[in-house]
């Protein structure tokens, strides 16, 4: 397994500033990656934004890709205006624009606190271990520039020949499972798998079941 930090996350402590930032440009650097130690074709898995970084990669290099994971992947595509999708939209701007804000307080701390607990459930971050928080601190300010999510359309959906697996947790944000409905509608998908007794970081909140059902799906394939 190769986890990867992408450029401007953790361990480096970025400051926000520069043009290098974007969805895009991690998603050629994975690329890249990828065919620097010829790897071959991967099952790669993206969380959250990551979730946005694999999905802009499988639409770069669709041939480097053997399965697709994505736990409460964070895409977005075009869709009807609807109050579900009002709703979705209202979310991810209120959960960016508070932890803007609270950066430009210059409060780094209380801004991790927001943010993890409007995506998880409320004491989600003092339940996080010491290195847990150290990593999220470290990371906070690329929310100061990580705010883009290209669209992804339904013909880029239909051109993903690969096998996809959907992740949820039982207590996450409604706004990622109702992307995960959508990219159903361009092309038969799995029901999603609800991770129990856990929100967004359902990783870390129950890594057993977590662990379960991606392994499972990774050995199928």
């Amino acid at each position: 397994m190769i986890a990867v930090s992408l450029r401007h996350f953790y361990p480096e402590r970025w400051d926000g500033i520069g043009s290098d930032f974007s969805i895009r440009q991690h998603a050629e650097d994975v690329v890249a990656l990828i065919e620097q130690l010829e790897l071959g074709k991967v099952h790669l898995v993206g969380h959250s934004r990551g979730g946005a970084v694999a999905v802009e990669l499988a639409k770069l290099r669709p041939q480097v890709i053997r399965t697709l994971v994505l736990p409460d992947g964070s895409i977005t595509m075009p869709v009807a205006d609807t109050a579900d999708a009002t709703e979705a939209a209202a979310f991810s701007i209120t959960l960016l624009g508070t932890l803007q804000e609270n950066l430009k307080r210059g409060d780094p701390t209380r801004a991790a606190e927001v943010f993890v607990d409007m995506l998880s459930v409320p004491g989600a971050w003092r339940t996080l271990p010491e290195p847990v928080q150290e990593m999220i601190l470290a990371n906070i300010n690329t929310g100061l520039a990580g705010t883009d999510r290209p669209l992804t359309s339904c013909a880029d959906v239909k051109k993903f020949d690969f096998p996809i697996m959907l992740l949820t947790g039982e207590k996450s944000p409604p706004r990622f499972e109702f992307f995960f409905n959508e990219m159903r509608k361009c092309k038969e998908i799995p029901a999603s798998i609800v991770i129990p007794n856990a929100g967004h970081l359902m990783q870390r909140a129950n890594p057993k079941a977590f662990n379960k059902a991606v392994l499972a799906f990774v050995s199928a394939h």
